[in-house]
């Protein structure tokens, strides 16, 4: 079982250095009101992932930090988390630190490593339970009730309410998707005639790929066929020469007389043979130039009639890629995608067929899985309901009645709701369940709200009864309960302690009070004192043992450390809770 053995504090709010050593089994932790005895609430919410305030941050100090040394099971769940995030374990413990700036800032480190404070708040629901009276506040709403009482169902609950859940989410996908197609009708008819416009006229125009580029070449050369012709021709006359002037000199017939005059004495010398080879290379090099141009000449005719139709094509193209892409390979993928599109807008209403017949049988779906839900929460709220009644006898409440108001809000339409008992009633992502805690404080009563059926003194003790039960149903290695005792006095207080005493067989708890019948039953009493200039030092954190905590006891008694009779009670309560023990 995971234990968290103690706690450094140092520069968070009236704690400027002290260490919190906690006892495996049920530590209270009491002082004077404003000493600070909360701050062990705070700092253990920090380390496991809680908000960073800067406010917390103690007058002229930099930052507070918060370490914390928990002994951990290997391989429980915890241990292993911290694995994953690459923590190691010091002899068996788990380190913990938090550091929260004067400017907002935090930082988190886990078994040596830095890590992000997410990590931490995954920790939590693994190590440590906090029940204080925010949390009480936050239960007496009827959303967490029901989520306390899930919880407590397990896996009664949880089974159908996973398949509910995913049922759920369909639904509300499928309704999303249907909504569109039906309100969006106009919009949708609008943008297919558009397409069927659009795809109509490419495909009058029957582009190919590569075609634009291919007929922007062949209108360039059209239209200089003259010049070309002109160029190639002079060219030609200039390597070959005219055959009406033999006096003209043309390049190849001087190639091939200086490839003659090398001829006769290449055998002389390797080095003039290689320079004859090249000349006779560029010989035949201008010789395959030559009939090429001759050619190109002859083929180039100024086709006016060609440029023509050429030039009508590229209009009909450039139309296209001025709607529909910047060049014929853009417009075809735009056809494509268009027309794929244009499938799925014709389809809508089969699509809303489809969709109308998946959503009615959703909805069946969600009435057969909605029942088993309410069927679940009820049976599991009649349990929950007896523990807590059992509980409370316990609590000196012996005569009280707990249960829980499983119902539903009838749905305005049956287009509206779900069939549940026979019924068309409103539903949500958790069911169509209102759960409700109920408390009759004595026999005759009529079971209330317990926000409204109990006092102050009755509302702690139920409060507390439920999360001892809750606590029972999903254990977790320790307990913090930061005054839940409030209003609570006299005998019940006695129980309240006593209960606490027994649930620490099993776990270990931390209580903050400030009831001595309550800290008398721990095992272990730490004592916050604040120093003369209103701080808490390292020494301000004590563990009180023998006469020191009789001293304290009387004094959360009388207000009087030295009172003869706050002493003998004092004393009175140790001896009980230790005999109960």
């Amino acid at each position: 079982m995971s234990v968290l053995e103690e706690m450094r504090i140092r520069s968070l709010g009236v704690i400027d250095d002290a260490v919190v050593e906690l006892s495996p089994g049920f530590t209270a932790v009491t002082g004077e009101t404003g000493a600070g005895k909360t701050m062990v609430v705070t700092s253990l919410g920090l380390l496991l992932g809680g908000r960073a305030d800067p406010a917390l941050v103690r007058v002229g100090a930099k930052a507070a930090v918060v370490e914390g040394r928990i002994t951990v099971s290997e391989g429980d769940a915890a241990a292993l988390r911290a694995e994953e995030a690459g923590a190691e374990l010091d002899d068996g413990a788990l380190l913990i630190s938090r550091t929260v700036s004067a400017e907002g800032r935090s930082r988190a480190h886990l078994g040596g490593r830095s890590v992000p404070v997410g990590v931490l708040t995954e920790l939590a629901d693994e190590l440590v339970a906090v029940h204080g009276q925010t949390d009480q506040q936050g239960l007496l709403k009827p959303a967490r009730q029901r989520g306390a009482l899930d919880r407590y169902a397990g896996d009664g609950v949880e089974v159908p309410h996973a398949k509910y859940a995913a049922a759920y989410r369909r639904l509300r996908a499928v309704a999303t998707e249907l909504e569109e197609l039906t309100t969006r009708a106009r919009e949708r008819a609008q943008e297919a005639d558009l397409l069927r416009f659009g795809l109509n006229e490419v495909a009058a125009v029957e582009p190919l790929p590569g075609e634009d580029v291919e007929l922007a070449a062949e209108a360039e050369r059209l239209g200089h066929a003259e010049a070309l012709a002109s160029a190639a021709s002079l060219a030609h006359t200039a390597l070959a020469g005219n055959p009406e002037d033999p006096e003209s000199v043309d390049a190849t017939t001087v190639v091939a007389a200086a490839g003659q005059a090398l001829d006769g004495v290449r055998a002389h010398d390797p080095a003039l043979a290689a320079l004859a080879d090249r000349v006779g290379e560029i010989s035949i090099l201008l010789a395959d130039v030559s009939a090429e141009l001759a050619g190109y000449a002859d083929q180039l005719d100024a086709d006016p009639v060609r440029l023509a139709v050429v030039e009508e094509r590229r209009a009909a193209l450039t139309a296209l890629t001025r709607k529909y892409g910047e060049d014929i390979a853009a417009v075809l993928a735009w056809a494509q995608e268009g027309a794929g599109r244009l499938t799925e807008l014709e389809g809508d209403d089969e699509r809303i067929g489809e969709l109308t017949a998946e959503r009615d049988a959703l909805r069946a779906e969600l009435s057969v899985l909605g029942q088993a839900l309410t069927d679940a929460r009820t049976e599991a709220a009649a349990r929950f309901a007896d523990a807590v009644t059992e509980e409370l006898a316990s609590l000196a409440m012996p005569h009280a009645r707990v249960s829980f108001a499983v119902r539903q809000t009838e749905a305005a339409d049956e287009a509206s709701g779900i069939d549940i008992g026979g019924r068309s009633v409103l539903y949500g992502p958790s069911g169509a369940d209102e759960v409700e805690l109920l408390l009759a404080p004595h026999p005759g009563a009529q079971p209330r709200p317990i926000a409204k059926g109990a006092s102050g003194g009755e509302l702690s003790r139920v409060m507390l009864a439920v999360e001892v039960v809750f606590a029972g149903s999903d254990p977790v290695p320790t307990y913090l309960f930061d005054e839940v005792d409030a209003g609570v006095g006299g005998k019940a207080a006695v129980e309240v302690g006593r209960r606490l005493a027994k649930l620490a067989k099993s776990a270990q708890v931390v209580v903050v009070t400030h009831l001595p019948q309550v800290a008398a039953f721990a095992d272990r009493q730490l004592l916050v004192e604040k120093t003369v200039d209103g701080s808490v030092t390292r020494s301000g954190v004590t563990v009180l043992e023998g006469e020191d905590r009789v001293r304290e006891l009387s004094r959360m008694l009388a207000g009087q450390e030295d009172s003869e009779t706050a002493r003998a009670h004092a004393e009175e309560l140790l001896a009980t809770a230790r005999a109960d023990g």
